[in-house]
């Protein structure tokens, strides 16, 4: 990809592959063999993929496009560019029990809802603020952090209407969220350098934890009772035990490298893959540009795999 920016990850564990989201492309590697296998081309700006294992389809969320492309999820080949009205889509979630796509806008602080049989549009749901990355129960409820607000947002997935909104005060600027499917608790990582444990079934805060600094991903390994939050900034993975439903423990803090900053999990092989590349000076602000991105130097971008 000639535009090295990076974001979300994914895995797809029918198949075995590990799609990374990369400027205008997606990148897909066997997980089998790490080599890479193909490029999903034409995703302007692309943030986030979800997989439809029972479809056999993936989606991807185009941020500069405003449109989500949908393609075979077993021979890679195109199905259709679906434009959708939200502005920059960004987190992306395919929901099994409603069989819809979620796909969560982060300039128009809305979700547009596609159904991934027809991959049409079918509902647009207003939400308080800014959302960022989400998860659901595989039961009817898809939850999303909303970064502007300090609070997760529940979505039912069958009538598409808000059920919920919780706060996850002391947390600030929520960015990834995960699932505890047996214990029923949310895992929300928070700029300010906590980790928030949430009770999914009525919201309630049960902890907070620790962690490293510019976090914007947390995976739960369900098997292993571990969950882990790539901390970009510091160049660091925090590993926390979930001893039970109501307590956790820092165990480890695994150097990672600067940048690595979203994670993906392997379930089947309990591996993690943390996308990042090496960075160049950031530019001066300027009246068209306020807000800089440091340049990421060409052909630096890496995946660390942790075993």
């Amino acid at each position: 990809s000639r535009d090295g920016r990076f974001d979300l990850l994914t895995v797809d564990e029918m198949y075995g592959r590990l799609y990374l989201s990369h400027g205008t492309e997606v990148n897909v590697v066997d997980l089998k063999t790490n080599k890479s296998i193909a490029t999903i081309p034409n995703t302007l700006g692309v943030h986030g993929i979800t997989i439809a294992s029972d479809l056999k389809k993936g989606f991807t969320s185009n941020g500069k496009d405003t449109s989500v492309t949908v393609f075979n999820s077993e021979t890679f080949q195109l199905i259709e560019t679906v434009k959708i009205p939200g502005i920059n889509p960004d987190a992306i979630l395919y929901d099994a029990f409603s069989k819809k796509v979620f796909v969560f806008n982060g300039k128009s602080n809305d979700v547009n809802v596609i159904d991934a049989k027809t991959n049409k549009v079918i509902s647009t749901i207003p939400l308080p603020g800014k959302p960022e990355l989400c998860t659901n129960d595989n039961l009817g409820s898809v939850f999303v952090n909303i970064e502007d607000k300090n609070m997760i947002v529940v979505i039912d997935a069958i009538t598409l209407t808000i059920k919920h909104e919780w706060s996850i005060a002391p947390g600030e600027e929520p960015t990834g969220l995960s699932y505890d499917h047996i214990n029923k608790r949310l895992f929300s990582v928070c700029s300010n350098k906590l980790m928030v444990v949430l009770n999914a079934e009525n919201g309630k805060v049960i902890k907070t934890i620790p962690i490293g600094d510019g976090c914007d991903g947390v995976e739960f390994d369900e098997e292993r009772k571990l969950i882990y939050t790539s901390n970009g900034d510091d160049g660091t993975m925090t590993v926390m035990k979930e001893v039970n439903a109501d307590s956790f423990q820092v165990i480890q803090t695994i150097i990672t490298q600067k940048g690595a900053k979203t994670i993906a999990l392997d379930k089947k092989s309990h591996r993690l893959f943390l996308p990042t590349a090496e960075f160049g000076e950031t530019p001066p602000a300027s009246e068209d540009n306020p807000n800089p991105k440091r340049s990421i130097k060409p052909n630096t971008f890496v995946v660390l795999v942790v075993e």
